[in-house]
């Protein structure tokens, strides 16, 4: 049996786990374009470097992969938060399931934008909308607790 069929306002956890999934993903594609950059130029990789600065002599496209990696540790986060907050309340289904799963969608899709193009503009539109399912979550998580 499955969690959202044992209990339907655990559904939210399949979005959390999708989103994690996702972002060992990026961990793995990361490593796959980045190993072989170092190797390609022979980097000494030095400890004592100021932090990222050996890293900025290695091609955008394969500094991208791990912009967006850093990304996903940060601004999802929240969601992750929200989203088991949510499971426990009991607020799980329905209406913020689908937000949830939108807002995966988006930062998957920026994810893919920020990997492949980084056009910056397209990138910050996705980034600026994968916060309405935020806000949505927020909210209606909140107003469980003010009614």
């Amino acid at each position: 049996m499955t969690p959202d069929m044992a209990i339907p306002d655990m559904a939210i956890i399949g979005p959390v786990v999708a989103l994690v999934a996702w972002s060992m993903i990026m961990w793995v594609w990361m490593y796959v374009t980045r190993i072989p950059a170092i190797l390609a130029v022979n980097m000494e990789l030095d400890s004592h470097a100021p932090r990222g600065q050996q890293m900025a002599t290695l091609p955008a496209k394969v500094r991208w992969k791990a912009d967006n990696y850093n990304h996903l540790m940060e601004q999802p986060t929240l969601f992750y938060a929200l989203a088991i907050s949510l499971a426990v309340i009991g607020e799980g289904s329905g209406i913020n399931l689908y937000f949830a799963w939108g807002y995966v969608a988006l930062r998957i899709l920026h994810s893919l934008i920020q990997s492949l193009t980084n056009k910056v503009e397209v990138r910050f539109a996705i980034f600026m909308l994968s916060n309405v399912p935020l806000l949505v979550l927020t909210y209606n998580a909140g107003m469980v607790f003010l009614t």
